[in-house]
């Protein structure tokens, strides 16, 4: 991973075999990003998305395997427990075209990443919520 600093942005370049939740935590684990935005493109050939199940409260995963574009990679950086927390949706195009979405819990480079963080000063928490089943901004 490679990145540089503009003000509040950070523009990174994720390498191949580079895991993309993993890098971004890493970084801004290093870096003290506490709250912010994320946005990104590139390429991975393997990739774990989920779909929550708002009637059992579950994640349903799938793991995707071969060449995908990462057509859309969209998220939030915030804090649970004094740990980052890091919240992520991915689009991916195959081969013939057909997309998939959902929750990112995993994705490894194929060819670049490039993804950018823009930082929002100050701090925002997660609290599990039992009535929905899921880690929810807390203020």
């Amino acid at each position: 991973m490679e990145f540089k600093r503009f003000g509040s942005k950070y523009v990174i370049r994720l390498e191949k075999g580079e895991e993309i939740v993993e890098s971004i935590k890493t970084l801004c684990e290093r870096e003290g990003i506490k709250l912010g935005t994320i946005t990104g493109i590139g390429a991975t050939d393997k990739a774990v998305v989920g779909l929550f199940e708002t009637s059992t409260k579950e994640y349903h995963s799938k793991e995707l395997i071969g060449d995908m574009e990462i057509t859309s990679l969209l998220g939030n950086i915030s804090q649970m427990e004094g740990e980052v927390y890091l919240h992520l949706h991915i689009t991916l195009a195959d081969h013939n075209y057909n997309v998939y979405g959902g929750h990112l819990t995993s994705a490894v480079i194929s060819a670049t990443g490039e993804i950018i963080i823009d930082t929002i000063e100050g701090v925002v928490d997660r609290e599990f919520d039992e009535e929905i089943g899921l880690n929810l901004f807390k203020f």
